[in-house]
């Protein structure tokens, strides 16, 4: 019974994942646990839970200045107005993100056959920053029928002939998640690529550039 109801709960993030890619660009934009450089996404030489067996990496360019991607991705209060999936965002001290930095944001998990409607409520802590560069942050993500024990995320943002090549890559761990690594793997994909089409979709729109 706790496989079923884990289950549900991981279907349930998959279409939480999914809601916001709705009338989005296409998706195939968004690179799919490819790219040119193969190698583990790192920021200040520390990389997502290598040993998790969860584990997801995908990158996309966006065509807007470093300096917009940037301000969009750190602004983490901001997040709420244009990512969909996301219901609040709030930090948990002030001034500039910095490595020690922390925020509590939540994401709808809809009502299934085998589980009621619940909200997952994500605690992150920045570990690494470098300003227009990268960031990795970690924490866990609880809500009634799903615990992630921790995640650890990473970011990078490299300019590239007046783009940006963004990449992110993140793991889960847990007793709870690891008992179906495929369901696990999908809501991870999921939500990765909605993060990434949307940032790209309101970093564009933010520019104003013509698509190309």
């Amino acid at each position: 019974m706790k496989n079923r109801v884990f289950a549900a709960a991981a279907t349930a993030v998959v279409v939480a994942g999914l809601v916001g890619a709705a009338g989005a660009p296409a998706r195939a934009e968004v690179g799919r646990d490819v790219g040119s450089d193969r190698a583990t996404v790192s920021c200040a030489g520390r990389t997502v839970d290598t040993a998790a067996k969860i584990h997801y990496r995908t990158e996309t360019t966006i065509d807007a200045p470093l300096r917009t991607v940037w301000k969009l991705q750190t602004d983490v209060e901001s997040w709420p107005s244009w990512q969909k999936p996301v219901l609040s965002s709030k930090r948990l001290d002030r001034g500039p993100l910095r490595p020690g930095s922390s925020f509590r944001w939540t994401t709808p998990v809809p009502e299934t056959a085998l589980n009621q409607a619940t909200t997952l409520v994500v605690t992150s802590t920045v570990r690494q920053l470098r300003h227009q560069r990268c960031l990795r942050w970690d924490g866990p993500a609880i809500g009634a029928g799903l615990r992630i024990d921790e995640g650890v995320h990473v970011w990078t943002f490299t300019e590239i002939g007046g783009r940006v090549l963004v990449r992110t890559e993140e793991t889960w761990r847990g007793d709870q998640v690891e008992q179906d690594v495929a369901f696990s793997t999908a809501a991870l994909r999921a939500g990765l690529e909605t993060w990434l089409t949307e940032l790209k979709t309101r970093a564009e729109r933010e520019c104003d550039r013509p698509r190309r």
